[in-house]
C-alpha cells in the first residue's frame, strides 16, 4: 500500500515530475526542534501549485508531504555531501540553509533514527520513482524525469548575489540529452527572465 504521505498521479505521457521538497510534515518532531518554523522554513514553497497543471498534461507526479527536515529525498542515502566543498544541508539535516541549528540540544537524531527514517520515508520515494519509469519507459522507451524545486533567490551562506528566476540543472548534462537541455535553455531564454544552465546548482541525487 502507497503511505499516506506519498502521493502518485499515474498519467501515461512521456514525462515523471518529481517534487521531493514541498512536504511541511514533520512526522512528530515537533518537540525535537527549535521551532517547528525553522523545521519548515527550508521547505521548497508553492512548487506544488505551480505545477499543478501537470497531472492534466498526461505527465505522472511523485510527491512526498514529510519535511526534507525529516529526511531529504534528493540527497545520497550514504550522507556523502552533495555538494563537497560548499555549503549543504544533509540527507537529515541538523541546520538550516542559513546555518541555524534545527535541534535543541541533545536532540539530533543518531545513527540507528537516520536509518529508520531512510528506510520508512526515503525508500518509499525513491521505489516510487523506480517503478514509474519502469511503467512508463514500457510505454515510451524514452522518459524524462523532471524534478521539481524552488529556493529563496538571496542566501548568502550558499551562495553570492540573487540567483536567476530560472535554474536548470542537469549534473553538467550527464542527466540530460543535450537536444532536451538546448530547447528548455531556449525556452528559458525567450520569457526574458533570467536563467542559468548548471549554474550553484547542477542538481540533486535524484538527477
Amino acid at each position: 500500500m502507497t503511505p499516506s504521505w506519498l502521493t502518485i498521479k499515474q498519467g501515461t505521457a512521456p514525462l515523471l515530475v518529481s517534487i521531493p521538497h514541498t512536504g511541511i510534515d514533520l512526522a512528530g518532531l515537533e518537540n525535537r526542534l527549535v521551532s517547528p518554523w525553522l523545521g519548515r522554513r527550508d521547505c521548497d514553497w508553492w512548487i506544488d501549485n505551480l505545477y499543478d497543471f501537470a497531472a492534466g498534461l498526461g505527465a505522472t507526479v511523485v510527491h512526498t508531504a514529510i519535511s526534507r527536515t525529516v529526511i531529504d529525498v534528493n540527497r545520497d542515502p550514504s550522507g556523502a555531501s552533495l555538494y563537497p566543498g560548499q555549503a549543504t544541508t544533509g540527507l537529515c539535516p541538523t541546520e538550516t540553509f542559513d546555518g541555524d541549528p534545527l535541534y535543541r540540544d541533545g536532540e539530533e537524531p543518531g545513527p540507528s533514527e537516520i536509518d529508520e527514517r531512510r528506510e520508512k520515508f526515503f525508500a518509499p520515494y525513491h521505489a516510487a520513482l523506480r517503478a514509474e519509469i519502469d511503467r512508463l519507459r514500457a510505454l515510451h522507451g524514452k522518459i524524462v524525469l523532471y524534478d521539481c524545486h524552488s529556493i529563496r533567490s538571496v542566501l548568502p551562506r550558499l551562495f553570492q548575489g540573487r540567483l536567476p528566476v530560472f535554474n536548470l540543472g542537469t549534473n553538467d548534462g550527464k542527466s540530460a540529452d543535450p537536444m532536451l537541455q538546448a530547447t528548455v535553455s531556449q525556452i528559458m531564454a525567450e520569457t526574458g527572465e533570467t536563467f542559468v544552465v548548471n549554474g550553484r546548482f547542477k542538481g540533486g541525487w535524484i538527477t
